[in-house]
């Protein structure tokens, strides 16, 4: 079951269900093979979850909402800057009103905080949950590999993504580089929290985000 099918029964039994992956692409620049990733087998039939168990597979849902939806309005305002519909400094305004706090209202200060908070999410999966899981189940030890694989990758996209936030700084009004940094973030990083979401929702609602927590 790929990361567009989320009917299996493994979701019926947890009642949470990983976000589907449309299949959309904005950019031609592909930097990994879908194909190749790897996946769990489904869980048995006479698997039960707790309260707490499924709250914990929500919560990763959850933090990856809150990430596909600041990259919207970032995606939204740059695409008003760079239409004219919106002016550079109207849209500082709109900056104000996104989760992301900064005291620099630019288009480069809020596309960086978003940057480091990607980071920071990553870094926690990478120090501490996969850690956990791989003690917890080794079946899941190719998926662990796979997902910390593309976190290296989505790195390197925000990387990328900061060198043309450098350039825009000379030249405010060609948000043209920009726009296709985010056009590749948009393409790895919406497509790594499906597949992260298809492969270890149901895991941690077996065995929590540390030992311990699912009772």
């Amino acid at each position: 079951m790929s990361p567009s099918d989320t009917s299996g029964s493994q979701y019926e039994r947890l009642g949470v269900f990983p976000t589907l992956d449309t299949g959309i692409r904005l950019s031609e620049t592909q930097l990994w093979d879908e194909s190749k990733r790897p996946t769990r087998t489904a869980s048995p039939a006479d698997v039960t979850y707790t309260r707490i168990g499924r709250a914990v597979g929500s919560h990763l849902i959850a933090v990856h909402d809150h990430l596909r939806q600041e990259l919207d309005q970032i995606r939204a305002l740059v695409e008003s800057v760079e239409s004219g519909a919106v002016s550079p400094s109207e849209a500082m305004v709109s900056f104000d009103e996104l989760s992301i706090r900064q005291n620099d209202w630019t288009i480069g200060a809020y596309c960086a905080a978003y940057c480091r908070m990607v980071s920071l999410h990553h870094g926690l999966e990478d120090a501490d949950i996969f850690p956990h899981l791989r003690s917890c189940e080794e079946q899941l030890e190719p998926v662990i590999d796979r997902l910390s694989l593309e976190h290296t990758i989505i790195h390197d996209v925000l990387e990328n993504l900061n060198g043309e936030l450098v350039d825009l700084v000379a030249n405010p009004y060609d948000l043209s580089g920009l726009r296709r940094a985010m056009d590749i973030l948009t393409d790895t990083l919406l497509s790594h929290l499906a597949y992260e979401e298809h492969e270890l929702v149901e895991p941690l609602a077996r065995y929590g985000f540390y030992d311990g927590q699912i009772r």
